[in-house]
């Protein structure tokens, strides 16, 4: 998002960090509510025109929202998405985006809350990683000509009680509304807002065999003195690395894999 949907985006994730911090909210209900009208908003480019058009006054476009929305989800929801239409917008499209975005917010707000958001993250990291090795099983989960609710079923089989129920319910909001993305890159999304609530950098670690806690813990501190932040690691095996590890963070890469040692000494030879 650019401009004024950026800043309108900044907006409602204010308004929703006051109602998920307070005591008492219901924070499953207002993402589930958010998801499903972003569902929505996302499937009818007249109505984001409708809300998002600069000609109407913006309490006008609030009161619209109101009224489309009053008993069809709870309070708290039907707030922010009229204080959301109330706000100027770059593009229409960008405020169902905006929607999506605040419905994930709460859930990693619940995460947070429950003391799962790493695990949520981790969880996150394995299944995109699972559909990256599994070309069939993206497919499948991405093919949006077969009906949301026949893909995720497939979520259901594949995740029912093996994971955070957050984590399940951010997946199957991917899979059933996956705005133009393909799953995998959804789910990376989500990751990196994890990341950013924590206000961490995400490392994408890949070694031969699994680091043990003491490693993992000291690459950790000797990332997060070199950029100046928290750190979480996301590990990914892959035995044709040989020994070493390779560290991604955003576009640098710190290769210190036995592999990328030996290909190196054999360029040198050649030379």
């Amino acid at each position: 998002m650019h401009g004024a949907s950026r800043e309108a985006l900044a907006a409602g994730a204010d308004r929703l960090d006051a109602l998920t911090s307070a005591s008492g909210a219901d924070v499953t209900g207002i993402a589930d509510d958010l998801a499903a009208v972003a569902a929505v908003f996302g499937r009818d480019p007249a109505l984001r025109r409708m809300l998002t058009d600069p000609a109407r006054p913006a309490a006008q476009r609030a009161d619209i929202a109101t009224a489309l929305l009053a008993g069809k989800i709870g309070a708290d929801a039907a707030a922010l998405v009229a204080g959301l239409a109330r706000s100027r917008w770059s593009a229409p499209r960008d405020l169902a985006d905006a929607i999506a975005d605040l419905a994930v917010r709460a859930d990693l707000a619940v995460a947070e809350r429950d003391g799962k958001l790493d695990d949520v993250e981790d969880e996150l990291f394995r299944l995109g990683r699972l559909l990256d090795s599994n070309g069939e099983l993206a497919l499948a989960l991405g093919d949006t000509r077969v009906s949301a609710d026949k893909r995720v079923a497939l979520i259901d089989g594949l995740l029912a009680d093996k994971v955070d129920p957050t984590t399940y319910r951010l997946v199957g909001r991917v899979v059933a509304n996956p705005r133009g993305r393909s799953v995998s890159a959804g789910l990376t999304e989500i990751g990196k807002a994890a990341a950013e609530r924590r206000q961490r950098l995400i490392a994408y670690v890949t070694a031969a065999v699994p680091p043990t806690e003491q490693q993992r813990d000291r690459l950790a501190a000797v990332l997060q003195r070199l950029y100046g932040q928290r750190v979480h690691l996301n590990v990914d095996l892959d035995p044709a690395v040989l020994g070493g590890l390779s560290v991604r963070v955003g576009d640098e890469v710190i290769d210190g894999t036995v592999a990328t040692r030996l290909a190196l000494a054999q360029r040198q030879l050649v030379g």
